[in-house]
C-alpha cells in the first residue's frame, strides 16, 4: 500500500488553471490543504493585484475559513465540490462584514464617502459561504455597473484585462473577470443587466453563464433592474466549473420571490449532468444574421465566426443560417447611448430602495433620499452616473416616490414581443440553440470611449433568456474571441452542454502570462515600439 502523500506547501502549488476537479482530486489524495491552497492564492494575488487592481476589499476570515474546511475534511464530514474552494464576488453583492460600495466613490469612505454596511449576506453569497468555498474577497466595478466595457469609473481605480492590459477587461464584472483569468481564484461571481456576465467573460476568455432570469437570486445587490433584468452568474475558466458553480448559485428562495418560477425548471443531477463530448452531434444551430440584429460583423469578427462555424459543423452540429431573417426581431431594439437598450430600468428606484431597506436598521442610510443627503450627490440629477435615464418616464415618477411599484407594462409587453418571435423562430427551425459571435469586432481599448461590441446586449436580457459564453480564437491585436450559445428559458443544462463539447474539441482558452511592469510605464513602452 503507498503511504499517504504528504501536503504541498503553499510555494509549492501552482494555482495556474486550477481546476474545481483537480482541487478535489488533490483534497482526496491528501496533496492539498485548503489554507495551503489559499495561501498560494492570496500570494499570487500579492504579486500580481499592483499590476491589475482586481480587488476592492479582501476578506479578512479567508485563512480561517480555508482552516476551518481543513478541519471538517479531518472529521469525515462529506464536503461539497466547492468546498475548500477559492472564489471571488462583485463588489455589488452584499456581503457580511465589507462594505457595499456598488463601486461609487460616495459610497467608500476610502475616497472620502460614507459605508453602507450590511447586515446580511445576498443570498448567493450565503449560499457560496454554504457550500464552504473560500472567499478571497471582492472585486471592482464601475460606479453602479453603469459601463459595459471597462471598470474606470470605479472609486477604486481601472482594473485591466488579464489576457492583455491594454484591452477593455469588459465590464461591469471586470474585477471578477481578472480574477479567474488571472488564476487569483478558481470560480467567481459576475451579475449583469446588460452584458455585465458575458462581456468581461468573453473579453477575458472565461466561460459564463447568463441565466434565465429568476434562475438565481438578486436580493442584496446593487440592482440597476432587479424586478426586470438582473442575474447573477458564474465565471469561470471552464465549462465544468461553471456548470458546478451554478449548481450551488441556482434555486429558490424566500429572500427571492421572483425565484419561485424556477421550481422545477433545474436539471436532475444538475448542470453537469448533460456535459458530453458528442453533445453538439445532430444539433440544429441558429446562426447570427441580420434577422437578429443589422449590426455587420467586422472582417475579422467574420472570419473567426466562420472558423467557428466550421468547428460547429465538425463536431455535427447543423447549422441554420440566419433564421431570424423577416421575424420582426431586429425591429424590437431601441437602442441609446453606447448601443444599450436602457428598457427595464424604470425599476430601478424601487428597486434601490428595497435593496437600501434590506441593508438593515444599522445601516447609514435606508432610503434614497436619505443616501443623497448623506452623501451629497444624487446619481439620477443631471451629470450624475444615472442621469441618462432619469428621462425615462415611468423611472420618473418613481423617483418622486420610491416606494410606490412602478408600472412595468410597457417593459413586460416588450419581454413578450421578444420572448413570441424566439419561440416562434425556434420552433419553426426545430433549433436547439443559436451560436452568435460574443462581439461584432475587437474589444476597444482600456482607455477607448468606445462602448463594447456585443451582439446579444440587450436582447437576451429584456427577453430574459440565458447565454453561455466559451473562447473561440484570438483577433489579431490579441484580444480574445467567443462564441455565446443562446437558448430558450431554463435550457442552460443544454447551453452548456453544447459549450463543453465545444471546448473539449477546440481548448480556445487563452492563458494569460501576467506581468509585474506598471500600466503606465507599458503604455509608454507600447508607444516607443509603435513609433
Amino acid at each position: 500500500m503507498n503511504a499517504p502523500a504528504s501536503p504541498k506547501s503553499a510555494a509549492e502549488i501552482d494555482v495556474t488553471e486550477l481546476t474545481i476537479g483537480e482541487i478535489q482530486q488533490g483534497f482526496a489524495d491528501g496533496l492539498y490543504t485548503s489554507e495551503a491552497l489559499t495561501r498560494a492564492h492570496l500570494a499570487r494575488i500579492d504579486r500580481y493585484e499592483p499590476f491589475y487592481n482586481a480587488f476592492t476589499f479582501m476578506n479578512p476570515s479567508a485563512l480561517a475559513d480555508a482552516r476551518a474546511i481543513d478541519a471538517r475534511r479531518a472529521a469525515g464530514e462529506a464536503l461539497g465540490p466547492l468546498a475548500g474552494v477559492p472564489v471571488v464576488v462583485k463588489e455589488a453583492m452584499d456581503f457580511v462584514g465589507l462594505p457595499s460600495t456598488g463601486g461609487w466613490a460616495p459610497l467608500s469612505s476610502v475616497a472620502g464617502g460614507i459605508d453602507l454596511m450590511p447586515e446580511r449576506d445576498a443570498p448567493v453569497v450565503a449560499r457560496l459561504r454554504a457550500s464552504g468555498a473560500v472567499i478571497l474577497g471582492k472585486t471592482n466595478i464601475p460606479a453602479f455597473s453603469h459601463d459595459g466595457a471597462r471598470a474606470n469609473t470605479s472609486w477604486d481605480g481601472p482594473t485591466f484585462n488579464a489576457v492583455d492590459r491594454a484591452v477593455a477587461p469588459g465590464a461591469s464584472s471586470s474585477g471578477t473577470a481578472t480574477a479567474i483569468s488571472g488564476s487569483f481564484a478558481v470560480v467567481g461571481l459576475a451579475e449583469e443587466t446588460g452584458g455585465s456576465i458575458q462581456n468581461p467573460a468573453a473579453a477575458q476568455s472565461l466561460v459564463s453563464v447568463k441565466p434565465t432570469f429568476a434562475l438565481v437570486p438578486n436580493a442584496g445587490v446593487t440592482p440597476l433592474a432587479g424586478s426586470t433584468r438582473d442575474v447573477v452568474g458564474p465565471h469561470a475558466r471552464t465549462v465544468t466549473d461553471a456548470a458546478l458553480l451554478l449548481d450551488v448559485l441556482a434555486g429558490y428562495t424566500v429572500e427571492d420571490p421572483k425565484t419561485v418560477a424556477c421550481i422545477g425548471k433545474i436539471p436532475a443531477g444538475g448542470f453537469t449532468s448533460r456535459l458530453a463530448t458528442d453533445a453538439l452531434k445532430g444539433k440544429r444551430i441558429g446562426l447570427y444574421g441580420t434577422g437578429w440584429r443589422r449590426q455587420p460583423l467586422s472582417d475579422e469578427a467574420a472570419a473567426l465566426y466562420a472558423d467557428a462555424c466550421a468547428e460547429l459543423a465538425d463536431r455535427g452540429a447543423i447549422l441554420v443560417d440566419d433564421p431570424f431573417s423577416g421575424s420582426g426581431f431586429a425591429d424590437l431594439a431601441v437602442w441609446k447611448s453606447g448601443g444599450f437598450d436602457e428598457r427595464g430600468l424604470e425599476t430601478i428606484a424601487y428597486d434601490m430602495a428595497l435593496y437600501l431597506k434590506r441593508l438593515g436598521p444599522s445601516a447609514a442610510a435606508h432610503t434614497l433620499a436619505e443616501l443623497t443627503t448623506l452623501t451629497g450627490e444624487d446619481p439620477f440629477a443631471p451629470g450624475g452616473i444615472l442621469a441618462m435615464h432619469a428621462a425615462m418616464p415611468v423611472l420618473a415618477a418613481s423617483l418622486a416616490d420610491p416606494s410606490t411599484i412602478p408600472d412595468v407594462g410597457p417593459f413586460l409587453a416588450v419581454r413578450e414581443a421578444y420572448l413570441k418571435i424566439v419561440n416562434s423562430v425556434m420552433s419553426s427551425h426545430a433549433l436547439d440553440a443559436l451560436a452568435f459571435p460574443q462581439s461584432s469586432a475587437t474589444p476597444p481599448g482600456i482607455f477607448d470611449e468606445a462602448p463594447y461590441p456585443a451582439t446579444t446586449v440587450s436582447e437576451i436580457n429584456i427577453a430574459g433568456l440565458p447565454g453561455v459564453t466559451v473562447p473561440a480564437g484570438r483577433f489579431a491585436d490579441g484580444a480574445p474571441f467567443s462564441l455565446i450559445f443562446v437558448g430558450a428559458m431554463w435550457s442552460e443544462a443544454e447551453l452548456l452542454a453544447y459549450a463543453y463539447d465545444y471546448e473539449q474539441a477546440t481548448q480556445h482558452r487563452i492563458v494569460p502570462t501576467l506581468v509585474e511592469t506598471p500600466f503606465q510605464t507599458a503604455l509608454r513602452e507600447m508607444a516607443e515600439e509603435s513609433a
